[in-house]
């Protein structure tokens, strides 16, 4: 034998609660996919100033659409 060891440690609890308000959070309504063309020049800005401010770009994209379309 090589004389490592490997040590096995126990997976973080957790609780029953926090794992059913995560499955709640999940259940959304359903979802469409949206293919737009935009010039490459954009698509870079936009991914660029997203990789600034730490936000996926989906993210942002959601946010945009919300706030021009309103429920």
């Amino acid at each position: 034998m090589s004389g490592k060891r490997v040590s096995i440690v126990q997976k973080p609890h957790r609780p029953a609660g926090e794992a059913d308000a995560w499955v709640r959070e999940r259940v959304t309504e359903p979802k469409k996919r949206l293919t737009v063309d935009i010039p490459a020049s954009l698509h870079a800005r936009v991914k660029a100033q997203c990789a600034l401010e730490g936000v996926n770009m989906k993210t942002a994209f959601l946010d945009l659409l919300s706030e021009r379309f309103p429920e």
